[in-house]
């Protein structure tokens, strides 16, 4: 079965129309072999760089947080006016580098338990997923 077909089917199960533009969208996001992370901006690039059709940043933006909703992919929020998704939607820890701005995976098995002594009354915890933030270490350098 074919990419698309298959892209198609889960759009139709999850209630989104299969439109051109999302199923070239699909492409891009779920065809590599590996997953990855991405800001809308990167996406943006990658469908000017990949595709021979454009698709405006309005209808990239309202897909991708389709998709989020339908829980194709994770929004990790680096701080107010940062984001990056990630097609890897499993609960996972990341870190972050300042330098280069790059979203790295870090397994569960390279951080201890995290031991949660608050709880919200009402709520349950879902997950824990650690954000680690590294930079070069400046005061090393001459």
């Amino acid at each position: 079965m074919s990419n698309i077909i298959i892209y198609t089917e889960k759009l139709r199960e999850s209630g989104l129309r299969p439109t051109r533009q999302r199923l070239k969208i699909c492409e891009i996001l779920f065809s590599p072999k590996k997953t990855f992370h991405f800001t809308i901006n990167d996406l943006t690039k990658m469908i000017d760089d990949k595709l021979s059709e454009k698709i405006s940043l309005a209808t990239v933006y309202n897909t991708i947080h389709a998709f989020k909703k339908k829980g194709y992919l994770k929004e990790i929020s680096i701080n107010s006016d940062k984001s990056y998704f990630d097609t890897n939607v499993t609960a996972h820890h990341h870190f972050f580098d300042e330098d280069t701005n790059e979203l790295i995976d870090c397994s569960n098995d390279d951080i201890d338990s995290v031991n949660i002594k608050k709880n919200i009354t009402g709520k349950k915890i879902k997950s824990v997923e650690v954000l680690i933030k590294v930079a070069s270490d400046n005061q090393n350098q001459i």
